[in-house]
């Protein structure tokens, strides 16, 4: 059964919310894991071939005179589907990442095997005391190391990554030794008040 703590963490920088409206994605960052150590990592911008706007260019820091350098969407998803393989993604707040995993790889027909699971839905059952649940807020709440840059796709990826590590090892505290990638989907899915209940299930 396929670990919780050897995945690839992904996060996506966009145009916008939504692929349905035509937004692209402007830049993937990831880093894979392997039995809880980050191996390997993937950062590139990408051109969507068109002027992104003030707003997106001042809440990530990526300008189009960044963008207009750089290779397209098309290129650099074939890459990157290389890089993931057929390993499970994880992203803060999944459903978001993957609508664009999704709508860049079918434009280049390709597709991948693992499936996802959001550590925004871990971290609302496993930290249910912080006082929110975005990325920045876990990463100060848990005392996480980072290095302040947030909306960069390989740094959120980088703070994502530790997140999930660290609510691993919370779960290992409860004496779950290793667990599943899948008990970290069970758990994204389960009612917050029966979070306890199934730890102490798993532990059996």
């Amino acid at each position: 059964m396929p670990q919780a703590n050897s995945v690839v963490v992904l996060d996506f920088e966009t145009t916008g919310l939504s692929p349905n409206l035509g937004d692209r994605a402007i830049e993937i960052g990831a880093v894979k894991l392997v039995d809880g150590e980050i191996v390997d990592s993937f950062q590139q911008l990408m051109n969507p071939g068109f002027r992104v706007s003030s707003f997106i260019e001042n809440y990530t820091g990526i300008t189009n005179n960044m963008l207009r350098m750089a290779p397209s969407c098309d290129e650099v998803m074939a890459s990157f589907s290389d890089f993931i393989s057929d390993e499970n993604l994880i992203a803060h707040n999944a459903s978001f990442d993957k609508r664009f995993l999704d709508a860049e790889l079918e434009r280049i027909n390709r597709s991948y095997s693992g499936e996802f699971a959001c550590s925004l839905l871990v971290a609302r059952r496993l930290i249910q005391d912080a006082p929110s649940h975005k990325l920045g807020e876990l990463v100060r709440y848990k005392n996480i190391e980072n290095n302040g840059v947030f909306h960069r796709a390989l740094a959120d990826a980088q703070m994502t990554a530790r997140l999930w590590l660290q609510m691993i090892a919370d779960i290992e505290h409860f004496g779950i030794i290793k667990p599943s990638f899948e008990l970290m989907q069970t758990i994204s899915k389960t009612a917050k008040g029966q979070v306890n209940q199934l730890l102490a299930k798993s532990r059996g």
